[in-house]
């Protein structure tokens, strides 16, 4: 087991390591295999560290290990945790998360390792490494990474750049690719937009979470946007609509804007806008089935994508959420993950509890 910070002397204090039960050839079997098994944790006398038996640091030689019962026994004769596996953590399976957390981040690059490599870099298996994914992030790795290749695409579109270029940049291996994937109908032309030609006029406001905007287009509320203050909300609407011509008026907006200030109020009432909807077909479909979710009766991803008949998708539904731009009338902050953690939220995960909270008051009677 290398050490996985600077070492102040063995067991972190610079005292000497207390006894420890040499390993049997069980749990010396476990280790070796890097199962997880919160039935002990093993110490290596060189170090000073104590670890899972699932760490994916390299293996120690047997006459340096030792069993303990249980971190507080490790700890209790001199050792200190592994920073790498966090032994010391209440939850067995965070060491599993941890790892899991840290290769969903190598995929999301633009050049993303191969799943065996992946797998390598967390010290698990190819197989371990596919299952343990699923249930942590709630979708296969292969699908992570083309969700986030499609929006990298979307991204690079939107920024300007040539459909050859943003082919290229975000991943894809050809162009044909991209219709199918990334775009589900729309042309890559309209993603890129932004709203050129369009005229667009916006209100603000004051409101329970901060403040929020409108913005309305010839069709619709095009964008409602939540933020610390004027400047946030603003800055965020030009930054999704880069091109459009935009106009400020309270006036022509006060009825649409107190509407949706009393939404953010109390987002358990039906919204009852026109709404000017802008996305592919796919992101149309789960938003379309957000608006039906009950308030109050948070749904997972996976729920989510079971509902669209995509039981596969829910990195993809994760995606959608991430993209809408109607806060609370598209009620993206009812989905949740299988273990009821919030997860992100555009517009923070404290409006996404807030909103929640505020969904399971229960309404006064009559």
């Amino acid at each position: 087991m290398r050490e996985q910070g600077a070492r102040r002397g063995r067991g972190g204090g610079g005292g000497t390591l207390g006894s420890m039960e040499p390993i049997d050839d069980l749990r010396w079997e476990t280790l070796l295999s890097r199962r997880p098994d919160d039935r002990f944790v093993f110490g290596v006398r060189t170090t000073g560290i104590y670890c899972r038996s699932g760490c994916p640091a390299r293996t120690p030689a047997r006459r340096n290990v030792g069993a303990f019962p249980d971190a507080a026994a490790a700890e209790a004769a001199g050792f200190r945790p592994c920073k790498r596996c966090a032994p010391d953590d209440v939850s067995p399976d965070a060491a599993m998360v941890r790892l899991i957390e840290r290769a969903a981040k190598a995929l999301a690059a633009a050049d993303p390792p191969t799943l065996t490599d992946a797998a390598r870099a967390v010290g698990l298996s190819r197989f371990h490494f596919q299952r343990l994914f699923r249930r942590v992030v709630g979708v296969t790795p292969g699908d992570y990474v083309r969700a986030h290749r499609d929006e990298r695409f979307r991204a690079r579109l939107r920024a300007g750049e040539s459909v050859t270029s943003a082919v290229h940049n975000a991943g894809f291996g050809s162009a044909s690719r991209v219709y199918g994937d990334a775009l589900a109908g729309m042309t890559p032309g309209s993603v890129r937009a932004g709203g050129r030609g369009e005229s667009l006029t916006f209100a603000s406001a004051p409101c329970a979470l901060g403040c929020v905007l409108v913005a309305t287009s010839a069709r619709g509320v095009c964008a409602i946007e939540l933020g610390d203050d004027e400047d946030a909300v603003t800055a965020a609407l030009r930054a999704h609509f880069p091109y459009a011509e935009l106009q400020r008026d309270e006036a022509a907006l006060r009825a649409t804007l107190d509407a949706v200030v009393a939404l953010v109020d109390d987002p358990a009432t039906p919204c009852t806008l026109a709404l000017d909807v802008r996305g592919t077909a796919f992101q149309r479909k789960v938003w379309n089935a957000l608006r039906a979710v009950r308030p109050g009766e948070p749904v997972s991803y996976a729920a989510l994508a079971r509902a669209i008949g995509n039981p596969r998708a829910a990195q993809a539904v994760g995606a959608a959420c991430g993209a809408n731009r109607l806060a609370v009338a598209i009620p993206c902050h009812r989905v949740v993950r299988e273990d009821g953690d919030l997860a992100g939220y555009r517009w923070g995960v404290e409006r996404k509890r807030a909103l929640l909270a505020r969904e399971r008051v229960p309404a006064p009677t009559r």
